[in-house]
């Protein structure tokens, strides 16, 4: 048998070897027959997709869209949280979420504090950034003050804990704002003053950065979330905005129903004891002096009225107690 093909077979293989191959796949040059009967090279467009290897892309548009609503309702608690703290109007707004390079995020920051925090059952850490002026801010609002910063780019001792205090106020928010998608506790792990001394992540990961302005009396300032990639990571297939549509009427958990409760718990709540009532002409109530007697529609030793937030919940009969009047409770008012 000869060892060498004619040209008839070259052409053959040639042609099956074409067929075979995908369309739109990278190939290696291809030898193909001349004119003249010698093989030449010839080589086939090659797909391919632009792809930078400094800024890769972690996460897909669904995906990024499910974290805006999650950080969306992030701030919006976190607002809610301290205004009710400190008794002055407070407006969290997201401004931008992206997708950059820890370094990055590190260069773009100004003098601020830096909140590291972890989030048990997901690994790693995270840091929540405030500006110093909104740090102060807050301070001096929660001291007593009108709201006014202080410039300085450090906390005393006292001023440490009731920043702490603030964060975790802000960690309830983020607590919240993931329970849709999963049950999270967050620490805080230290507080820092440079951002030097924040290494949650290496200088060339990707971290998910929450870029947000402040609004607290009639200042703004910055605060942002920094999230690294591989805290995430875990649980990146239940990022989908189906799942968060799906569990948006599921949030009523035993763990919710305990927050709530224990929330309730410490609400303060304005209760009166009315002791009765009687009706007067205007000239004389106009000439009700010291010592004069008003006679109520009350028993001398019937039930009083005690009233929570202006409704009545109870009834009782007043009493001396360490020398002290009380209400002793005798009846509970179901509500029709």
């Amino acid at each position: 048998m000869s060892e060498i093909l004619s040209q008839a077979e070259i052409e053959a293989l040639l042609a099956s070897l074409s067929a075979e191959e995908p369309e739109g796949s990278t190939s290696a040059p291809l030898m193909t027959p001349s004119a003249s009967g010698a093989l030449t090279t010839s080589r086939k467009a090659i797909a391919y997709e632009v792809y930078d290897f400094r800024r890769p892309d972690k996460f897909s548009r669904d995906q990024l869209r499910t974290l805006q609503m999650v950080f969306e309702t992030f701030a919006r608690l976190s607002a809610t949280n301290l205004a009710t703290y400190l008794r002055v109007p407070v407006h969290i707004e997201l401004i931008s979420l992206e997708q950059i390079p820890y370094e990055d995020y590190l260069r773009s920051l100004k003098q601020s504090a830096f909140i590291v925090f972890s989030a048990p059952p997901l690994s790693g850490e995270s840091v929540l950034e405030m500006e110093y002026s909104l740090v102060f801010t807050l301070l001096d609002r929660l001291l007593g003050g009108v709201g006014r910063p202080v410039e300085r780019n450090a906390f005393t001792d006292i001023e440490r804990p009731l920043v702490m205090t603030l964060a975790e106020r802000v960690l309830l928010a983020f607590r919240s704002a993931w329970e849709s998608i999963i049950q999270l506790d967050p620490h805080i792990e230290s507080l820092e003053t440079s951002a030097q001394f924040v290494q949650i992540a290496p200088p060339s990961d990707i971290v998910i950065t929450v870029l947000m302005e402040a609004r607290v009396g009639d200042r703004r300032d910055a605060m942002s979330l920094c999230v690294p990639h591989m805290v995430i990571k875990p649980i990146t297939p239940r990022l989908s905005s189906q799942n968060w549509v799906a569990s948006s009427g599921k949030r009523t958990t035993p763990y919710i129903r305990q927050a709530l409760t224990q929330h309730l718990n410490h609400t303060f709540m304005q209760c009166t004891a009315r002791l009765g009532r009687t009706t007067l002409r205007m000239r004389d109530l106009l000439a009700l002096k010291v010592g004069d007697l008003l006679v109520l529609d009350t028993e001398v030793n019937g039930e009083i009225d005690l009233l929570v937030e202006n409704k009545v919940k109870f009834r009782g009969k007043p009493a001396v107690r360490n020398r002290k009047l009380v209400v002793s409770i005798t009846d509970v008012v179901k509500e029709e």
